[in-house]
């Protein structure tokens, strides 16, 4: 497993761990008996189907749109879940662009049509090949999408030191806050923790008024509770890329 370090928009670097082809295949697998009992469960239905309708044109074309979603199932599981399916979320990983930026529809659109080369015509040997011997662990779709699968295990933290840890159930309140540069919010997170230990709040009014200036926004909140959140907004938006 190798590693791969990401600078986002905000120009704040995250290094992750590639996923190797071993975990990448157990995922796969899980994926696949998933739909597995989802073609048991359609086959149960198609057999009531029969029972109600006496035409079996009408009972295959019923069972086939109850299995359709089944055919676009990594397309749909990708675009819902940012990256991931059922099994890459027991499996902690998910998919992401090489150069930071968030992943498009059409990025997930390019490596589903790919898995045809990847896994179906070749039984998944052109993939597994692809993984192996490229330097990123992408098969062919990845590369042609500009994506790779990485861990979310052990991702190392953001190392600046203007971030700050916040729980996964943090729901930001100023979506702009992207408007802010790394050097920006350097030295508001350290003229803000010196103008605390200090009750400067003299200090805290000016630097609430400057950052409401940046952000063009108001907020009812009071100067600490504000430049905290900024802060955590921040922080939330750059690891979610």
């Amino acid at each position: 497993m190798g590693n791969l370090q990401i600078n986002t928009t905000q120009n704040v670097n995250l290094d992750y761990k590639i996923v190797g082809i071993g975990e990448r295949i157990v995922a796969f697998m899980i994926d696949g008996f998933i739909l597995w009992i989802y073609a048991f469960l359609v086959n149960i239905i198609g057999d009531a189907l029969g029972y109600i309708y006496e035409d079996s044109w009408t009972q295959r074309g019923l069972v086939a749109l109850i299995f359709l979603p089944a055919m676009f199932y990594s397309l749909l599981m990708h675009s819902i879940f940012n990256g991931r399916t059922v099994g890459k979320m027991l499996l902690k990983m998910r998919v992401v662009r090489l150069d930071g930026t968030p992943v498009h529809w059409s990025n997930y659109l390019v490596r589903w049509m790919l898995r045809l080369v990847d896994i179906w015509i070749f039984l998944g040997s052109i993939g597994i090949l692809s993984i192996l011997f490229t330097e990123r662990r992408q098969r062919v779709g990845d590369a042609a999408a500009g994506t790779v699968v990485i861990s979310t295990k052990n991702k190392t933290k953001v190392s600046h030191t203007i971030l700050e840890e916040i729980n996964e159930e943090y729901t930001p309140q100023f979506t702009n806050v992207t408007l802010l540069t790394d050097k920006d919010v350097r030295l508001i997170k350290d003229t803000f923790l010196i103008a605390r230990r200090s009750n400067d709040f003299k200090t805290l009014t000016a630097l609430r008024v400057k950052v409401e200036s940046i952000l063009n926004t108001k907020s009812n909140l009071y100067d600490v509770q504000f430049l905290d959140t900024v802060l955590k907004d921040y922080n939330y938006y750059t690891q979610k890329m």
